[in-house]
């Protein structure tokens, strides 16, 4: 469950928002306008006067469960390092939605991030449609903060509280990574309880002396990926963006749901690197290797908004020390290394962050060579990985086509 790094300071830039694009995507044929094709955007973000750099957003409709009564909201960040769709109340002018209770107590959601920020929010039942895709009675998270009670401590912990317009940079998150709910077994009651439900569940009271206790879910009720509630188109996604050198003013996109389910998402020849139980995978750097087993896992993540990794010889920018202002471009090179033995070399380029955010007089949203320091060491291949491929992410307990291994893998 990741999310964009530091993305407070990103949304404090204030930048103003422009318009563009262009370029042919690499890799598998295009999805099109196939029944099963979202379009996504890397527009600036739905923030008036204010741009969201990097940031690949789409639309998503939300109905009353079982009902016709729906609502489009725009944009929510497609992230490929989460599971499950969170909409900011504030955005829903619904009114129908199914909250999830237990007695007299309301069941919610918390989800930490890796650059310390946190949303909190009920979890209620909805139909959710993407394209032509339903995903009927999924749990999602609505976010706001509570009036009754204060946000439990372990969920906060200290950290940034996105639950707000502003903040977050966005109207919700619609995460479609590996998995398919948010917590899994460890959660459920049934799970054998591996650890305590916190800081992902708690039933809240409300009203007077109202208060938090966590609480375990089933895997029914936990917040879902939608994806995998889609009738046939339910195994993962794909991300495709055109190819794009160094800052654009937008870039337009496609996410194309299933793996293998249509002629427009074939595997085809994309290498794929199967994920180990924590979804991650080894990558080599300068002659460091990354991953889980040392405490430095590497993934890939379209919800962040650079390509993050450790390296002190790259100086990082004195008014944004989160990216990197190196005095020219770099080319690099990293390799990575699936569960499976696969092996794969990503060359890319890295430039100085304060040029970027100034090119198109400051009004370009889309950045192919946007990078920045990982403190906890490990890659996360953010958006700007996504710019002229074809990046498939499958789903854990999901089928796959035939002759591929079981998920959850990614491949490009």
């Amino acid at each position: 469950m990741r999310k964009s790094f530091l993305l407070i300071s990103l949304v404090s830039l204030g930048l103003l928002a422009g318009c563009g694009g262009g370029g042919t995507p690499k890799g598998v044929p295009s999805g099109g306008n196939g029944t099963n094709v979202q379009t996504i955007a890397v527009d600036g973000g739905p923030v008036s006067n204010q741009i969201y750099p990097n940031g690949a957003f789409t639309s998503v409709t939300i109905c009353n469960p079982g009902t016709t009564t729906c609502q489009t909201i725009d944009g929510i960040l497609v992230d490929t390092g989460s599971f499950g769709l969170r909409i900011l109340s504030s955005a829903i002018t619904l009114t129908g939605l199914q909250t999830l209770t237990s007695g007299s107590s309301t069941l919610y959601n918390c989800i930490n991030f890796a650059d310390s920020s946190f949303l909190w929010g009920a979890a209620e039942v909805a139909d959710v449609q993407m394209a032509n895709e339903l995903a009927s009675s999924a749990t999602i998270q609505v976010i706001f903060d509570p009036t009754d009670f204060t946000i439990p401590a372990n969920c906060s912990n200290g950290g940034i509280d996105e639950d707000n317009l502003q903040a977050l940079g966005a109207n919700g998150i619609l995460g479609v990574g590996p998995e398919p709910v948010d917590c899994g077994l460890a959660c459920d009651p049934s799970g054998g309880n591996q650890f305590p439900p916190e800081p992902f569940y708690y039933l809240c009271s409300s009203g007077a002396g109202a208060s938090c206790q966590p609480s375990f879910v089933t895997l029914a009720q936990q917040v879902v990926n939608p994806v995998v509630l889609f009738p046939t188109d339910n195994n993962g996604v794909i991300i495709q963006f055109p190819s794009l050198t160094g800052a654009g003013a937008t870039a337009t996109g496609s996410m194309i749901f299933g793996v293998g389910t249509q002629s427009n998402n074939k595997v085809g020849s994309a290498t794929i690197f199967t994920l180990d139980d924590l979804d991650t995978f080894s990558v080599t750097y300068k002659g460091v290797t990354y991953n889980s087993s040392n405490g430095t896992p590497s993934f890939i993540d379209s919800g962040s908004n650079a390509l993050f990794f450790p390296d002190t010889t790259i100086p990082t920018c004195v008014d944004i020390p989160d990216f990197y202002c190196p005095t020219s471009l770099l080319s690099l090179s990293a390799t990575n290394l699936g569960t499976n033995n696969q092996t794969g070399t990503v060359n890319f380029n890295i430039d100085n962050a304060d040029n970027l955010f100034s090119a198109g007089g400051g009004a370009d949203a889309a950045f192919s060579t946007l990078g920045g320091p990982n403190p906890g060491g490990g890659f996360d291949y953010g958006l700007p990985f996504f710019y002229g491929k074809s990046v498939f992410t499958t789903i854990d307990g999901q089928g796959v086509p035939s002759g591929t291994p079981a998920a959850p893998w990614w491949a490009y």
